[in-house]
């Protein structure tokens, strides 16, 4: 299977604005169309298509952030489409965002942020390496830090 991050263009814009997740997990996540308005808005933010096989399965959106902490490499938000969950994409586009945020940041942290009532989220992430760090974002999602 070939995988392949591309960002988000004219060309697949309103295939993107279209992926949506599972019922049960609406709440954990914003829609492509608010993650593509919030990155319009905040210039730090990368939102890009999950594609396997050309077909286009996922949208994720990351940043590069500089605060008080220091340098932060986020991977704020992470979906496979409901139509392709089951099929263990989740597993292979996380391993390829990783593997990109390694490259394009140079970065020794991952962090991320997650709902605590969202445990099958919880368990893909950790199964990564990720592990919560005792804090919480502005939305009162709890952070989840891997070391790369």
């Amino acid at each position: 299977m070939s995988i392949e991050i591309h960002d988000v263009t004219q060309e697949n814009e309103s295939a993107i604005l279209k992926l949506s997740v599972a019922k049960e997990q609406k709440g954990f996540i914003e829609t492509p169309q608010e993650c593509l308005q919030e990155a319009k808005e905040d210039l730090h933010y990368h939102p890009v298509g999950l594609f396997a096989d050309s077909k286009l399965v996922g949208f994720a959106m990351y940043g590069y952030f500089s605060n008080e902490d220091g340098d932060q490499v986020w991977l704020d938000r992470f979906l496979i489409d409901a139509k392709f969950q089951g099929q263990g994409l989740g597993k292979i586009m996380l391993q390829a965002l990783i593997e990109k945020l390694k490259n394009e940041f140079n970065c020794q942290k991952i962090y991320l942020s997650v709902y605590e009532d969202n445990p099958g989220a919880i368990y893909l992430y950790k199964k990564f390496g990720f592990e919560f760090n005792g804090e919480l974002d502005v939305h009162n999602e709890k952070v989840m830090v891997k070391a790369v």
